[in-house]
């Protein structure tokens, strides 16, 4: 069986997770203060908040995510990688230094810092929540993936356990412990991923044709899956004792032709890895169209698809990077949409921007911002070798790309396996709790105060946070059930649209204008928010995968909006500003 809980693995989750409350119950006793709720007291170690900004951006998606697109899709997976590294560019010489220097607790600080605008308070809150909001489904949505099949537990089960840890962090100590448990979720997540890559080198290429439960395919063997209207599941027409929605069907991937004859190569380096895969052959795996039976029942049949390496390792063979190859202008433009979101989105992100207040100065933010790109650069280059890794191990589940690296541990040994998974899970853990504090502070330091009008106290607006954080965990629990079944990275693409098309255009002239006004501010944040969020849910991808319509019934003519949102924010921004212009005493 690919899936079956694992004591080793239950008692390593429990162990990680105890360390982490510890760490925010003995935080808590520091952050009685607003200052030292949201912000850590300045007094964070600038390698410390380094490591924390990979722990905070490392979610699941790039952890699971990404290691499972480049496992089923090859190369093309690692495009997500580059956008979402190249990002880190605009946020150490653009964002890093003035955003310490201009802010104190939230996003908006930074851009209200010359106007004391209420409407830039209030719309920058609300664009925090939304951003925040869409972030968090993916990782609850993820939190769930993982319990199912490795702790035996139900969908909801685990979300709701990973969002009461969250709002227990977050409540006891805010930034503090968040930082910590970032601190150490980035540091294991990319020492034991850095093991796991040793040990595919070690473990070489190897001909072979089955998986982790010893089944042997033939050449052209297919598998199909039927979920019956009582929700029994049948695979290969057998019954396999798994309810309707969960995985379980017999591990793929494999390597069927080695270079030069050979069956096995050994230890290889890690650039001759490249060098073999790109000679061999891969057995890849295909969905093909469900098929509805009179009774009700559905099937889904999954293909061998024979794929040489070189094929493996070209960019532009995903239908999603097909602009890469393509001559028709709208799918390359919907290439660059995506690229230009992951690019802008990294630096607009509320809950990575509030860690520039959690160091002292702007030299430190600088310094910090360095150690995150260097953290985090290095974890995409394995991500590489994981996501390959577990193509050719024969390791894979076929029905969910977001197991590919657990999988991968499982097929090396039980206690990397316990290791990774609990890794895995405090990877959603620490990315929530980011989420939740950014969405917090918006609220207790932005929303109250100038939408409702109401004047806190430093003690009240921690109290506010804190409520603030038990809800919108109860939100995150609530939306992770609800969208069960959604795909992860689909998700997350949304979170950094919106952010690039509503925050960035506001920041950067904020930071860069002197003519920029708090109207043009405030309706840049509005209208890049809107049309991006209207963008998305009118695009083929949402039309097909949310509403069940046809795609090609799409009002809009490419599904990523970035490279048409991302521009009309620096339009609206310019114009609002130049119309709204003080006037000077005659």
């Amino acid at each position: 069986m690919i899936y079956e809980a694992s004591p080793m693995a239950v008692i390593v989750f429990g162990l990680f997770v105890a360390v982490t409350l510890a760490i925010s119950f003995y935080m808590g006793r520091k952050a009685k203060s607003s200052a030292g709720y949201f912000a850590a007291h300045g007094q964070i170690p600038w390698f410390v908040n380094g490591v924390a900004f990979a722990g905070d951006y490392l979610s699941a998606a790039s952890f699971l995510g990404i290691c499972g697109m480049i496992a089923f899709h090859g190369y093309d997976g690692f495009l997500y990688s580059i956008g979402y590294l190249a990002g880190w560019i605009v946020a150490l010489f653009v964002i890093a230094e003035p955003m310490k220097r201009l802010g104190k607790f939230t996003f908006a600080d930074a851009l209200d810092a010359r106007f004391g605008s209420p409407a830039i308070k209030i719309s920058a809150g609300i664009s925090t929540l939304v951003v925040s909001i869409f972030y968090l489904i993916p990782q609850m949505v993820g939190a769930g993936v993982l319990v199912t099949p490795l702790l035996g537990l139900e969908h909801w089960q685990g979300v709701t356990i990973v969002g009461t840890v969250v709002i227990l962090i977050v409540v006891t100590a805010g930034m503090v412990s968040t930082t910590w448990v970032q601190f150490l979720k980035g540091g294991l997540l990319v020492i034991f991923s850095l093991v796991l890559v040793v040990m595919i080198l070690q473990r070489g290429f190897e001909v072979k044709k089955g998986g982790l439960d010893g089944h042997e395919f033939a050449e052209g063997e297919v598998q199909t899956r039927t979920e019956m209207p009582d929700g029994t599941v049948l695979v290969n027409g057998e019954p396999k004792g798994v309810k309707k929605g969960e995985p379980e069907m017999h591990p793929v991937g494999w390597i069927s032709q080695l270079p030069n004859g050979q069956t096995k190569t050994g230890p290889v380096g890690p650039l001759e890895f490249f060098r073999i895969l790109q000679e061999s052959e891969v057995v890849l795996w295909s969905k093909s169209a469900s098929v509805v039976a009179e009774d009700g029942s559905k099937t889904t049949t999954f293909t061998q698809k024979p794929t040489p390496g070189s094929q493996v390792l070209r960019p532009g063979e995903h239908p999603r990077f097909q602009g890469i190859r393509s001559d028709k202008a709208i799918d390359k433009l919907n290439f660059l949409s995506l690229m230009l979101a992951l690019f802008c989105g990294t630096a607009s992100l509320p809950h990575i921007l509030i860690r520039y207040y959690t160091v002292k100065d702007g030299a430190a933010a600088r310094k910090s911002t360095i150690v995150g790109i260097a953290t985090i650069g290095f974890f995409y280059v394995l991500t590489l070798y994981l996501g390959l890794g577990a193509m050719t191990s024969g390791a894979m589940d076929v029905t969910s790309s977001n197991m590919a690296a657990p999988l991968l541990a499982r097929s090396m040994n039980e206690p990397l396996f316990a290791i990774i998974s609990a890794i895995a899970f405090t990877t959603v853990l620490g990315t929530v709790s980011g989420l939740i504090l950014a969405s917090a502070g918006a609220i207790a330091h932005d929303l109250v105060t100038h939408l409702a009008h109401v004047d806190l106290t430093e003690q009240q607006q921690v109290r506010v946070a804190k409520i603030s954080s038990v809800v919108i965990g109860t939100i995150a629990i609530a939306l992770g059930i609800l969208f069960k079944g959604m795909n992860v990275s689909y998700l997350v693409g949304w979170a950094f649209s919106v952010a690039a098309s509503a925050n960035l255009p506001a920041l950067v002239m904020t930071l860069f204008w002197k003519r920029v006004t708090a109207t043009g501010i405030s309706m840049a944040i509005v209208v890049g928010m809107i049309s991006s969020l209207a963008w998305i849910l009118l695009s083929a991808d949402s039309f097909e995968k949310i509403y069940g319509l046809p795609p090609e019934n799409a009002l809009v003519p490419f599904s990523q909006p970035g490279i048409v949102t991302i521009p009309l924010g620096f339009l609206v921004v310019v114009v609002v500003s130049l119309m709204t212009q003080p006037r000077t005493a005659s």
